[in-house]
C-alpha cells in the first residue's frame, strides 16, 4: 500500500462517522485499488443468517465468485425462495439450504450432521444475529441474544472442527458489529435478567463476547488446521437496522453502505491468502484492527476472561 493510502486509512479510522460510513468504504477501496476476491471454485462455504441484508449480499458474491454454498435458515419457505434469488443473482446452481434456527442448540447439531455427511468444510461464516427489544429465551432457555450469536455458533464450531481442518486451513468468520466498541467484557452481563435487559447493550456486548472467543479458540485447534477471524461491516443499511434502531436509520441512511459493501471484507476473507497467515484477528476494511477505541473496554486479564467464556460456552452447549 501507498504512503497516501496508508495515512489516509489512519486518519478514517482515527473517527467513526466517516470511517463507518459509506465514506470510508468509498475511499480506502480507490486509493487502496481493491480488486475482486479470488475465485472460490471448489470451496464448500457454509452461512448463517443469509436471507436479507448483509447475509444475503455476502451469500450472493460468494456463490458468484464459485463457491459451492450452502445457507442455514429458520423457515423452509424462506429459504426456499432465497435459494431461488441467491441462484438467479449469482448464476450459480450449487446452493442448497439447511432448516434450522441457530439459537436453537439441538437443531444445530442436526445442522452439523448433514453438513459432515457432504465431506470437508472450506469456510464456515456465522452470521445470524438480531438486536431484539424484549428478552426472550432459546428452546433450551437461554437469552436469545446470546443463544444465537454465541452458543449455537460455538457448538458448530466444535461439531466441524474436523471438516473444517479437512481444508487446511479452514476458516471461520464472525461477523460482530462496531457497537462492541462501547462495551467492555463481563461475563456475568450475557445472562441479564428480565427487569434489567436492553436490547441495545445486550447485542453489543454478546458482539464483544465474540471477540473475546476469537482469541481463545486458536488455543484449541492444531495449528494451521482451522483460522478464525472476526470482522465488522460498518454502519449498514439492512431491515435490521431499520427496525431495531430506527431513529438511526432515519437520520444516518444517506451516509449507510449498502449491503454489498457491508460484506466486502466478509467475502474477501473467505478467500484472501492473507486471512490464511494469523488467526484470532479482528477486521474492517480489509485491514486488522484494534478491539479498543475507548480504554475503559480493556480488560484487566484478557486471559482469563477468554478461558472463562470458554469454560462457560462448554457447559451451556455440552460441547468438547
Amino acid at each position: 500500500m501507498n504512503p497516501l493510502s496508508l495515512a489516509v486509512d489512519k486518519i478514517l479510522e482515527a473517527t467513526v462517522g466517516p470511517s463507518f460510513s459509506r465514506v470510508g468504504y468509498a475511499t480506502r477501496s480507490r486509493l487502496e485499488g481493491w480488486i475482486d476476491p479470488p475465485s472460490l471454485a471448489g470451496r464448500q462455504v457454509l452461512i448463517t443468517g443469509a436471507t436479507s441484508g448483509i447475509g444475503f449480499a455476502a451469500a450472493a458474491r460468494l456463490a458468484s465468485l464459485g463457491a459451492t454454498l450452502t445457507f442455514v435458515a429458520r423457515d423452509d419457505a424462506k429459504a426456499r425462495a432465497t435459494a431461488t434469488a441467491l441462484t438467479q443473482r449469482s448464476r450459480n446452481e450449487r446452493i442448497d439450504y439447511v432448516v434450522g434456527d441457530v439459537g436453537d442448540l439441538v437443531a444445530m447439531r442436526r445442522v452439523a450432521e448433514i453438513v459432515r455427511e457432504r465431506g470437508p468444510l472450506d469456510v464456515m461464516i456465522h452470521n445470524a444475529g438480531a438486536l431484539t427489544a424484549t428478552r426472550t429465551l432459546s428452546p433450551q432457555g437461554f437469552e436469545m441474544t446470546t443463544a444465537v450469536q454465541l452458543l449455537g455458533p460455538f457448538l458448530l464450531n466444535q461439531l466441524l472442527l474436523p471438516a473444517l481442518g479437512a481444508s487446511s486451513p479452514g476458516r471461520v468468520l464472525t461477523v460482530s458489529s462496531g457497537g462492541m466498541y462501547t462495551q467492555r467484557f463481563d461475563l456475568a452481563s450475557l445472562e441479564t435478567a428480565s427487569a434489567r435487559y436492553d436490547g441495545v447493550k445486550a447485542y453489543a456486548q454478546v458482539k464483544r463476547a465474540q471477540l473475546v472467543l476469537n482469541h481463545e479458540w486458536p488455543r484449541h485447534v492444531a495449528r494451521g488446521a482451522v483460522v478464525f477471524h472476526a470482522m465488522h461491516p460498518g454502519w449498514t443499511d439492512t431491515p435490521g437496522l431499520a427496525t431495531s434502531l430506527p431513529r438511526f436509520h432515519g437520520v444516518a441512511r444517506p451516509l449507510l453502505r449498502s449491503p454489498e459493501q457491508g460484506a466486502d471484507t466478509l467475502v474477501w476473507l473467505a478467500g484472501a491468502r492473507e486471512a490464511t497467515t494469523t488467526s484470532g484477528a479482528f477486521w474492517f476494511d480489509r485491514h486488522q484492527r484494534l478491539e479498543h477505541r475507548v480504554p475503559w473496554t480493556r480488560s484487566r486479564d484478557p486471559r482469563r476472561d477468554e478461558a472463562a467464556l470458554w469454560e462457560w460456552c462448554v457447559q451451556r452447549t455440552g460441547a468438547y
